[in-house]
């Protein structure tokens, strides 16, 4: 098998570009195998999941429409929604000849975070099927013509018909949304916070000024690994200026932000800084810990800042 350096695997086995967010079941209505699977009782699986896998099945194999299954359950932190990052390895085979085509590194790199989204730019079958995935399962994925990127597979012998077979090793998967318990807070003149169903922040600012200092609520009260500083953290965040009451900037409309607290506004980085992930921050930054008496953008000179953070995990350093 072509074992692939990590920049060349990001490109063959995952776009950069990035798409709209899908909609992609519910971990609560978890089915972590297709409706049939018959089919993938001819592919046999076989290796340590920290390892490119082997592969045995009778050839040809093809399936008309796109079979998965979980061979290996994993623990923690599930795929729910094709938005999420996630962190997998990937080994392809071909269903005409059984014969391995491509592979991520398996190097225990967990720094190649990737949303499911960018992944099914190449794969759309791997939307469903890693619904409900968590660190540690693998997936086994006959994918049917037209479930996978043809044209990228056409220089390793893909034929448009023919069947591929992935095999996918979760390593790590970061939080959709903030999932911590819920917090009392007063809040006395303070912005409200409602939510969506997936999460996503609405930030509602009262009339008046805007309170004197740094005011800092955790929302939502996460178990996961402290912010430290000393590991880049990946958050998705919305912003909104006191005095205008509209959205400067969100990361929900993309994918989560990767940021470390000396590159952000002090009053950012304070909200942030011994929060814990799964939590859910809400910040307000008078001007002088946030960017003053300089006009940022949109955002007029002497503002008061806004910001609710849903804090969804810690980025690993790259493998040196």
């Amino acid at each position: 098998m072509r074992k692939l350096p990590a920049a060349l695997a990001v490109a063959a086995l995952a776009a950069v570009s990035l798409t709209g967010c899908t909609s992609s079941p519910s971990a609560d209505d978890c089915v972590p195998e297709s409706a049939d699977v018959a089919a993938l009782d001819l592919v046999n699986v076989t290796g340590s999941v920290d390892a490119v896998p082997n592969i045995d099945l009778y050839t040809p194999f093809h399936v008309e429409q796109t079979e998965f299954r979980e061979d290996v359950a994993g623990e923690g932190t599930e795929v729910e929604a094709s938005s999420q990052l996630i962190v997998v390895d990937v080994a392809l085979f071909s269903g005409e000849t059984g014969d391995a085509l491509l592979a991520t590194p398996y190097d225990g790199d967990l720094s190649r975070a990737y949303t499911v989204d960018r992944w099914a730019e190449q794969f759309p079958a791997f939307t469903d099927a890693l619904v409900c995935a968590s660190p540690g399962s693998r997936v086994t994925i006959a994918m049917a013509p037209g479930d996978y990127d043809a044209a990228s597979l056409a220089s390793v012998g893909v034929a448009e018909d023919d069947t591929v077979i992935a095999v996918v090793d979760v390593r790590k998967v970061y939080l959709s949304a903030a999932d911590g318990d819920n917090q009392f807070n007063v809040g006395h003149g303070l912005p409200t916070v409602v939510r969506a169903p997936d999460g996503r922040p609405g930030i509602i600012v009262p009339d008046g000024a805007a309170p004197d200092g740094l005011q800092i609520e955790t929302l939502k009260k996460g178990d996961g690994a402290v912010v430290t500083g000393e590991q880049p953290v990946r958050v998705h965040y919305t912003g909104v200026t006191w005095d205008e009451r509209e959205v400067f900037d969100t990361s929900w409309d993309s994918e989560p932000a990767s940021m470390t607290l000396d590159a952000v506004v002090p009053g950012f980085a304070a909200a942030l800084d011994g929060q814990t992930v799964g939590s859910q921050v809400l910040v307000v930054i008078p001007p002088e810990q946030g960017y003053g008496d300089q006009a940022q953008g949109s955002i007029p000179a002497g503002s008061t800042l806004v910001f609710v953070i849903d804090i969804l995990g810690l980025d690993d350093a790259p493998l040196s």
